[in-house]
This record gives C-alpha cells, structure tokens and sequence, in this order.
C-alpha cells in the first residue's frame, strides 16, 4: 500500500504533467512565443483555479497540504482532465471517486454490451439501466420472459414488470418475496440518485397503479445484490432453476447485465 508522501508526490508529478503537455490555447491564454515552452505555467494553472502560486507550487512539489475536493475539482477543469484522471486525481488526495454518469434514460445498451449478451448463448441474460430500464436482453431471456420483446418501451423497466405484469407474477413461485428485495435492492443502489430516481415517471405510476408497490415503498427496506438461486415456473418448460449474477462493464458502471446460469436441481 502506498504511503500519503509517495501519494503526494504522484499528484505532484500528475499535476505538472498535465500542465505540461496543455495548450495555452486550449485554456483562451496566448500561443506560446519563442521563449517559451508548450504547456502552462504554474502561476497560470493557480490563476486560472482560483489559488495561490506558492500553494499550487507546493502541490506539485509533494508537500505535506491537504488540497480540498473543491481546488482538485478546480485544478481539473482548468487542466482539462478527462473524468478517469479527474478520479485518479480525488483519489491520490484521499477523496471518493466521482459518481458515475448515469446512462440516458431509455438509451439503448451499447453495441459492445448488446453483443456480449447475445454471446451468452443458452444463458438468459439483459442489461438494465440505473433506473432498471431493461436496455437489451439476450434469445434466452426472450424465451424465458417473451414479453421483454413486445411490452411498450415506456413500460420495458424491470420494476414496473415484476409489480404489473401478471405473466411476471406466474413466473415468479416466490413473487411477494422476490418484488420486495427487487425494490429493496433498486434503493440501496440509487444512493444519492435517489431523489432523482424516486421522481421519476416510473416510480410515480407504480405508486398510483400498484398497492403491493405502494407496500413496499413504504417498508424503506434496504438490501445489497447477492447472487442466488432463483426459480422460475415456466408456463412451457416447467420448472426452472438458475443462479442469478449481476457484473457492471468497467466502460459503463451504471449499466448492469444479469446473468442466470443453470443451477443443479
């Protein structure tokens, strides 16, 4: 584990990196002339971020400050970081990562996801949104729950399905359980979005259109995702059993694909 100096000695040298290798242009400042090199200066990197010149020197020479979240925030407009080395930045100062951009309500899944899940051949499997918008799906889970492929785009979020759908309610031998830990999970994962998300048009008409939902809201009950064994009562292929997984792609976190994989019976 790295010690807090060898920390500040890496933002130090991330910082003066940064600085280096940026167009004055790119920041509204002059090109630079013939007796200057590329890059920006140290009193123009503090100017432009709203700090000391000493101070910012201090940073990039490692020693013992303790930036704020605000000045990092600062520092990293003005050096135009991407978001990775923006988090890379918070995180060699000690701060949590930057909250994920959440992915477009009703954006479809991206091709690269879309084709993972369709590589998942036999195995039901989709992807959903921060807002548990089914965003793709794969032929297995089509087979599984046929109409993923056919409801209104507007109703195609799993929470809506699991409390309106009676198709859903059938396949589901352990319903009242298996609805509750759904919305139990749905809000431990919102975390700070969930003002956002409990405002959201889904979220309303659940409460207007289901009294199990309404129930449920209520609870506040809260519960992390666990993979588990679920079971399922197929109308054609009877009984049903898989382990149920979830993984986030590292290029979008906020995108979850979900995975049944046959379990023994």
């Amino acid at each position: 584990m790295s010690t807090a100096p060898e920390r500040r000695a890496e933002l130090g040298s991330f910082l003066r990196a940064r600085r280096a290798g940026l167009d004055p242009t790119a920041v509204g400042l002059p090109p630079a002339g013939p007796r200057r090199r590329g890059g920006l200066r140290r009193e123009e990197v503090a100017t432009l971020s709203g700090v000391s010149a000493t101070w910012y020197t201090w940073l990039e020479q490692g020693r013992d400050i303790q930036p704020s979240r605000q000045v990092l925030d600062a520092l990293a407009r003005c050096l135009r970081l991407t978001g990775t080395e923006h988090a890379y930045v918070l995180s060699l100062a000690g701060y949590t990562p930057l909250p994920s951009a959440a992915e477009p309500a009703g954006q479809e899944a991206p091709g690269h996801v879309r084709r993972l899940l369709d590589a998942l051949a036999g195995f039901p499997a989709y992807a959903i949104a921060p807002d548990w918008t089914i965003t793709g799906w794969n032929a297995a889970y089509a087979a599984l729950y046929p109409n993923v492929a056919t409801v209104a785009p507007a109703d195609r979020n799993l929470l809506w399905l699991v409390f309106t759908d009676p198709y859903v309610r059938d396949l589901l031998p352990d319903w009242e359980t298996t609805s509750r830990r759904f919305l139990a999970e749905f809000r431990a994962e919102a975390g700070p979005r969930l003002g956002d998300l409990a405002r959201s048009p889904v979220i309303q008409r659940l409460l207007g259109a289901s009294g199990p939902f309404r129930d449920a809201w209520q609870d506040h009950r809260i519960e992390g995702f666990a993979s588990r064994l679920r079971v399922f009562h197929h109308p054609a292929q009877g009984v049903l059993r898989y382990e149920h997984h979830r993984l986030a792609p590292a290029d979008h976190p906020d995108l979850h694909v979900v995975i049944y994989t046959p379990a023994a019976p």
